[in-house]
């Protein structure tokens, strides 16, 4: 069924609604940023939602704190952060009629207690507004910082789950829509982002088995962040392996002076970082499932991130998809 999916998967900013998730320290918020600003380039009215309140992605687009109520934070290209006592408020007051007021009093109580108590309720308010942006036609592209991929199949399936509790009512007709639009791989889809090492690879080959085995949902790509780049051919790397020896590189420091050993062990790190990288990727191309599409970012060589590292991200991701 997966592989049907695929076959007739529309492109990925294409889709109506992405959520981006993957182990945690890979850059998930990094590529999440990067395909608003992307979209939003093409002319796509984007909203980015981040889904955990101790995320970053403000940083991402220079701005400050995110709202529930949303920040244009540029030209057709609007953030937000998820709040679900907010996203209840809004429920209520597009769904059930109740005017919206300043605070829920007793019934935001009752609702903490039932949310604790029942698995899934915060959960289908975060997707339930997500879902609902599309529904309503809001944006053209809705994309998720989503949560870790330790917890984004139960985020995911958070309105079946309510759906199999409540065979009847309000609650049950909203869930039915939910789902349609989440089970739909013309409209929605899943992007995992992993790196080129064991564990974040490991991780996301686990992540992509439960999502196809546990829910209806869509994996639309796979994203591998930090590509270190190939600094040498094969021939220029044999050159290179020369100049290591002692007589190479005693005659380089005769030729050009002091500071060679630190510029030959600098070329040696990223050679055998990338090297130790190969493995790891041709593992992930091997056992990902066929026809899956796969995106390769380059690892971006500064400390900081912000607005300047967002674009180059963006300007890559156009590179592989477009």
């Amino acid at each position: 069924m997966a592989a049907d999916r695929r076959a007739r998967a529309v492109p990925l900013l294409d889709r109506r609604l992405l959520f981006v998730t993957g182990k945690g320290g890979v850059g998930k918020t990094s590529v999440a940023s990067a395909i608003g600003v992307l979209a939003a380039a093409q002319g796509r009215r984007t909203l980015v939602c981040e889904v955990d309140a101790k995320g970053n992605l403000a940083d991402f687009y220079g701005v400050g704190p995110l709202t529930f109520s949303g920040t244009k934070v540029r030209k057709r290209l609007v953030a937000m952060c998820m709040d679900t006592e907010e996203s209840l408020k809004e429920y209520m007051r597009l769904q059930l009629r109740i005017p919206l007021l300043s605070r829920l009093g007793p019934l935001a109580r009752t609702f903490d207690f039932v949310a604790n108590a029942a698995p899934g309720v915060k959960e289908i308010l975060t997707v339930g507004k997500l879902t609902y942006e599309v529904k309503e036609d809001n944006y053209d592209l809705v994309v998720v910082d989503a949560s870790a991929s330790g917890h984004v199949v139960g985020q995911l399936g958070s309105p079946v789950a309510i759906s199999e509790l409540v065979s009847v009512g309000v609650v049950r007709s909203q869930t039915e829509w939910m789902i349609d639009i989440l089970t739909d791989p013309e409209q929605t889809g899943v992007v995992v982002v992993t790196a080129p090492e064991e564990m974040p690879v490991t991780e996301s080959l686990e992540l992509i088995a439960r999502l196809e085995n546990e829910t209806s949902i869509d994996v639309a790509a796979v994203v591998v962040n930090r590509v270190l780049p190939e600094l040498f051919s094969h021939g220029e790397e044999a050159i290179f392996d020369r100049i290591c020896e002692p007589g190479g590189r005693d005659h380089l420091a005769r030729s050009v002076g002091e500071g060679v050993d630190d510029v030959l062990a600098g070329a040696r790190l990223a050679v055998d970082l990338r090297r130790g990288s190969v493995g790891h990727l041709e593992r992930l191309r091997e056992e990902l499932p066929a026809g899956l599409p796969v995106v390769y970012l380059p690892y971006l060589f500064h400390r900081t991130h912000g607005t300047r590292a967002t674009s180059r991200i963006a300007e890559a991701l156009g590179e592989e998809l477009l």
